[in-house]
């Protein structure tokens, strides 16, 4: 059996590498430019955007999170005043979370400084690598949760 893997010529390490640069880049980026945003807490305000008063547990799963950091997070975004609760009436269990006016006034005018960013991401990157690296992606992404939920049986 061969165990000689030339790790610097598979996909793995250029991931975590990739989204590791781009992480770093997106906060010092927003800082520059005076928003007071991780990339966490833009993902969660993103979701909201989409559609406010989702449940914790929803926003934890569309976010790819565990309920315990989510509600870490919230906490955070609530103290920042981005966000806040809902119980629901049915259910005092449950949290609806929402937009506050100054959560959607930090969305909106992130808006074009993450346009730019994007932009800069994606200099020198035609169309085409463009579409065939989301494709890559998707794919390693759909094989990855194939391979979990494989795992978890």
């Amino acid at each position: 059996m061969n165990n000689n893997v030339k790790f610097d010529k598979t996909v793995l390490p250029y991931l975590g590498r990739t989204a590791k640069l781009a992480g770093y880049y997106f906060m010092d980026t927003f800082h520059e430019n005076g928003i007071d945003l991780s990339k966490e807490q833009w993902i969660v305000l993103k979701k909201l955007h989409d559609q406010d008063g989702q449940t914790q547990n929803n926003l934890a799963f569309i976010t790819n999170r565990s309920k315990t950091s989510l509600t870490r997070l919230i906490n955070t975004m609530e103290k920042k005043n981005l966000v806040f609760r809902e119980l629901f009436n049915k259910d005092k269990r449950i949290n609806h979370i929402h937009l506050s006016d100054l959560g959607k006034k930090t969305f909106l005018s992130s808006l074009p400084v993450l346009k730019k960013l994007i932009d800069e991401l994606q200099d020198n990157i035609s169309p085409n690598d463009l579409t065939i690296t989301i494709q890559v992606l998707n794919k390693i992404q759909n094989n990855i949760s194939k391979l979990h939920n494989n795992h978890n049986k």
